[in-house]
């Protein structure tokens, strides 16, 4: 079966809104070191190989909304689609306190050859989806750990980031602060974009109305947990849209 880098769903559904997961899985494709980084199985299975969670939130959140869905079919740590190409952690070789064996003497001619099989095609892929109308919404699924190496825990139920644009994110926010029990982070628990992530590429550059949703791992670990996150936030974002007039 051939290695594809992206995965798809629905595709043909008609809302204005197209939800992307950017760490979707943690997938080391057989070209890359014959399909291993050179880590144990539990760490593959951390927040250091992909986004914990946020692909059943983002597939569960598409139907939702009756949009369309595209995630990765690669490890963030073969090369991290949510960096610009000039980005120094783009293909990282340590990452909270791990390091990546398989990453440790990856060269240019390596970083290129991820770069066109992996992370290129994503993004070919996406930009064909958020172009198929001229009013799409993105909204990008993540999720984070509740606690780094040596860090203290983070409060945070989810987080909302943005930087450039504030049309959704900053009613979004206020509709979510109306949730009885919720611990909102904005900018939180990192802030905003970075240069040529993957909302600054297909969404701030053509000023396409967006948000990235950060949801804290630990709540949506298993498939019921993910449809009950997705179903809640599904008609938040609507309202957010609606109070946001765009």
């Amino acid at each position: 079966m051939t290695y594809q880098p992206f995965l798809t769903e629905g595709t043909g559904r008609p809302a204005r809104w197209l939800v992307t997961c950017d760490h979707a899985t943690n997938t080391v494709p057989p070209f890359v070191n014959g399909g291993t980084l050179g880590l144990a199985e539990a760490d593959m299975e951390r927040h250091i190989a992909y986004d914990v969670g946020a692909d059943g939130v983002a597939r569960e959140l598409a139907r939702q909304l009756d949009a369309p869905y595209i995630g990765t079919n690669f490890s963030r740590l073969v090369i991290d689609p949510n960096r610009g190409e000039d980005d120094p952690t783009l293909l990282m070789k340590l990452y909270d306190g791990t390091i990546i064996p398989g990453n440790r003497h990856a060269d240019e001619a390596e970083r290129e050859r991820r770069l066109n099989r992996c992370y290129r095609p994503y993004h070919t892929a996406l930009a064909r989806l958020a172009a198929r109308r001229d009013d799409t919404v993105i909204v990008s699924v993540h999720s984070f750990t509740r606690q780094l190496h040596g860090r203290p825990p983070r409060p945070w139920h989810l987080g909302i980031l943005y930087a450039a644009d504030e049309r959704l994110t900053r009613p979004l926010i206020g509709r979510l602060r109306e949730e009885p029990g919720l611990c909102v982070g904005e900018n939180e628990p990192y802030g905003g974009h970075l240069p040529g992530d993957a909302i600054a590429r297909h969404a701030i550059a053509h000023e396409r109305p967006n948000v990235l949703l950060e949801l804290r791992n630990d709540l949506i670990e298993t498939e019921e947990q993910q449809r009950e996150w997705a179903r809640r936030l599904a008609p938040i974002l609507q309202e957010a849209a609606e109070r946001a007039g765009v």
